[in-house]
């Protein structure tokens, strides 16, 4: 996927979220988690994640477990006393 590609799915994907009411404030930082999951996958820089947060537990999931493990992974790795 080049970087065209990308920017075309994060926009496809912030109209799905506006459109469900959700503000660009609250999706932003979603989204820059999972682009940060994402590239740390790809480049292979995934060692200062928990192994159980790192991109492939993430895609491994779908529907409500997917739901529940990102707000999970969110609420864990923002948590400074846990890092």
């Amino acid at each position: 996927m080049n970087n065209q590609e990308i920017v075309q799915q994060l926009w496809n994907e912030s109209n799905v979220l506006r459109d469900d009411g959700i503000s660009s404030q609250d999706y932003l930082t979603e989204l820059t988690y999972l682009l940060f999951l994402k590239m740390s996958k790809e480049q292979e820089q995934e060692d200062q994640i928990p192994s159980q947060y790192r991109w492939d537990e993430l895609v491994k999931r779908e529907g409500l477990d997917l739901q529940k493990f990102y707000r999970q992974l969110l609420l864990d790795l923002g948590d400074a006393e846990k890092n």
